[in-house]
């Protein structure tokens, strides 16, 4: 089999290494990739939102599998045009990854079909948003309803802070159309957590479970960003939550979905806090997450290309998904300044370390070979260096000690990273 994979990013990385391991396939491509990609799949500079251009470069090498990474391509369509072009797709259609691309259609979705979430307003006017502030009980969430890089959630305490809120997403247009319309939602406490699942239309298997660290510094202060760092499995998602989850949120969304003509093929994130009331969707994505992947890919035992195939097929059924009784941690390395101003084109070095070294991986975020072949930093998130180890403890201890392996001008991470749950 050729496989074509969209996207760029560390999640596309990970990805392909696991692509790689499918006997199945004896060649990968990846539109636009980078510098860690282009090791194990030949990277072509076309650009994750120029279907036309993927869907030709496909017919002209005869690819067998797509598979869609991002969240913007998919809510754009890719899927779509790609399969009409004639090509075997991974990801849902533009009909259902609405269920990413809008948060007041996913909100009215879990209320029309009662899974649990968070009591919530849509606007579509500030106007009517500060008048609706002026009386809510604070703290507030605030959530540009688009898609926003991952950054278009507002924790405000105050009433000053959702108003300025308010004003950033619709009025300054941050995110630009993102934040026509916003969802104010109800601030629900809890421990997060992140569980990824494989859907084929009908069936859903569930992944291991994860939990992400979205702010920029350590103690989950600073900005809020992309990811920097994950860990799996998480040891608050219990069998109860499990099973809870199960019979009221997981089989209910892809049931739902299909209820209202949108059958979902690919990938359902969901995004849960455990509430004092019992799980909540805090948001769905309509793809792998980026990081929780990195470390959930590296601790599946299945050919993943076989996996695909059944959602793909609508067999999700016959596929008895397994992981390994291990864990995993992912600490991003990033440029200094990120999620706002930073500098690129920094060298990279130390990469070497990971070539023999089983059980660490350095999944590349935002890289690109310079004019002279040498790895250099092209992104805010740079790496994602993953480490496994026979439990959260060990994987903690080895992803750092990777994570010195490497150099790199403004390098920063976290420090704490899983602390405090191993």
């Amino acid at each position: 089999m050729k496989v074509l994979i969209i996207g760029g990013g560390g999640r596309e990385h990970a990805i392909a290494w696991k692509i790689a391991q499918s006997p199945k396939v004896h060649h990968i491509y990846c539109a636009p990739g980078n510098a860690g990609i282009a090791e194990i799949a030949e990277c072509v500079n076309i650009d994750v939102l120029d279907f036309d251009r993927q869907a030709a470069f496909a017919g002209e090498k005869g690819i067998d599998l797509i598979v869609v990474g991002p969240d913007d391509p998919l809510v754009a369509g890719a899927a779509d045009v790609l399969e009409e072009a004639g090509f075997k797709v991974f990801g849902p259609s533009k009909a259902a990854a609405v269920l990413e691309g809008s948060k007041s259609f996913s909100k009215d979705l879990m209320k029309k079909y009662g899974i649990p979430t968070a009591s919530y307003e849509v606007f579509d006017a500030p106007e009517k948003a500060f008048m609706y502030l002026e009386k809510a009980k604070m703290p507030v969430v605030i959530k540009a309803d688009g898609l926003a890089l991952g950054k278009g959630v507002l924790i405000c305490n105050t009433r000053e802070e959702a108003v300025n809120g308010v004003k950033t997403l619709m009025l300054d247009r941050q995110f630009g159309s993102s934040g026509d319309r916003i969802v104010v939602e109800e601030f629900m406490t809890g421990r997060e957590v992140s569980v990824l699942s494989f859907v084929d239309g009908k069936t859903i298997k569930i992944m291991t479970s994860a939990q992400d660290h979205k702010r920029s510094k350590d103690g989950d202060l600073g900005l809020n960003t992309g990811g920097m760092g994950t860990f799996s499995p998480s040891p608050f998602y219990t069998e109860e939550v499990d099973g809870f989850c199960r019979k009221y949120i997981y089989q209910a969304t892809v049931d739902a979905m299909r209820a209202e003509g949108r059958e979902f093929k690919g990938i359902i994130f969901f995004g849960l806090m455990l509430t004092e009331e019992g799980p909540k969707v805090l948001e769905y994505n309509a793809r792998f997450g980026d990081p929780e992947t990195q470390v959930v890919l590296p601790r599946l035992k299945n050919d993943i290309v076989d996996i695909f195939e059944a959602c793909i097929d609508g067999k999700l059924d016959q596929i008895d998904l397994q992981f390994e009784d291990n864990a995993a941690v992912c600490v991003v390395l990033a440029s200094d300044g990120y999620p706002e101003h930073y500098e690129k084109g920094y060298s990279i070095t130390g990469l070497e370390a990971f070539k023999d070294q089983n059980g660490y991986f350095a999944f590349h975020a935002g890289s690109k070979l310079d004019g002279n072949g040498n790895v250099v930093t092209n992104g805010g998130r740079v790496l994602g260096v993953t480490a496994t180890g026979r439990d959260l403890k060990q994987a903690r201890f080895n992803a750092y000690q990777a994570a010195e392996w490497v150099s790199f001008d403004n390098k920063y991470m976290r420090q704490d990273i899983g602390k405090g749950i191993e």
